[in-house]
């Protein structure tokens, strides 16, 4: 667990998981202007199923403006299979099951709902360049409408 780093840091390039469980390295997955990186709590939850169908809408403009999008929550390949199947996803979710990309990003920390505390994904995006340098970071994100307010920002970029 450690802070969210701030704009201008860079994100440690690693080994992940992808939905089919192929191993590739983070920065491959970049689009030719950088990516946007999303961590959400849970697959196939209402908060994320929203944040996630935003973005799948919002697929082709981001990818003709040269990003990628990739998902990132601790579920297994298997529970991102279901979840992409389900919504027929156009970009990969990372199974982040051993929580090391959450913890780089300081994502990965202390939550309270109803008075209980839990480890959990703190709902945060990252807009990143293809050396996964931060350009932006949207912490407390409100699912609905959030892709829209991206792609609004890196219009005016």
């Amino acid at each position: 667990m450690g802070k969210i780093p701030e704009e201008g840091k860079k994100i440690k390039d690693r080994k992940v998981t992808l939905t089919d469980e192929s191993s590739i390295k983070l920065s491959e997955l970049s689009g030719k202007k950088g990516m946007i990186l999303y961590f959400y709590p849970k697959d196939n939850t209402p908060g994320c199923t929203t944040e996630t169908c935003s973005f799948n809408d919002g697929f082709s403009v981001l990818k003709k403006m040269g990003y990628t999008i990739v998902g990132v929550s601790p579920d297994s390949p298997k529970s991102h299979q279901k979840f992409t199947d389900k919504y027929s996803l156009k970009f990969p979710l990372i199974a982040d099951e051993e929580k090391k990309l959450c913890m780089d990003a300081g994502v990965w920390a202390e939550k309270s709902m109803y008075g209980r505390k839990y480890m959990g994904v703190l709902r945060t995006t990252f807009v990143l360049e293809p050396s996964l340098k931060i350009i932006r970071v949207y912490e407390k994100v409100k699912p609905a409408g959030h892709a829209e307010q991206i792609m609004k920002d890196l219009k005016d970029h």
